[in-house]
């Protein structure tokens, strides 16, 4: 199966220079998210599923997490992210409708240079395919 080896993070709210395997063990068993760019190849398919709804600092400065003192911004490590990974795509659950209302998600999906889907049979059928390009 092409998902045997799928693994998955946790994160809140953007991903930022760390992120976790157990929501409720995340201030104690943080992984680095360089790390996770050095484990694995540029191969390797990433799907990110979040509602991308923050404010507009949580993602765009240093200091902007609401649950730490972040170094680097949110946008700095979605960009890193999505430039070293080939295949890089985003599921919105918020209406589609509603993506131009809120800035950060506007923000995040110029970031993933449109590879943004809403969490719909259709987003799912549409960025699997573009995952599978």
């Amino acid at each position: 199966s092409e998902f045997k080896n799928l693994e998955y993070y946790y994160f809140h709210n953007c991903i930022y220079e760390s992120v976790w395997k157990d929501n409720f063990r995340r201030n104690e068993n943080r992984i680095p998210t360089q790390s996770i760019l050095n484990k694995f190849s540029p191969n390797h398919k990433i799907l990110i599923i979040g509602d991308a709804s923050m404010a507009p600092y949580e993602l765009t400065n240093a200091g902007g997490s609401i649950e730490h003192w972040n170094k680097e911004s949110g946008e700095d490590w979605l960009k890193k992210i999505h430039s070293y990974f080939h295949k890089t795509v985003w599921l919105n659950p918020v209406h589609e409708d509603h993506w131009d209302y809120t800035s950060s998600i506007c923000i995040i999906k110029d970031l993933f240079e449109d590879r943004m889907y809403p969490l719909t049979l259709k987003g799912l059928e549409d960025g699997m395919g573009e995952l599978s390009k």
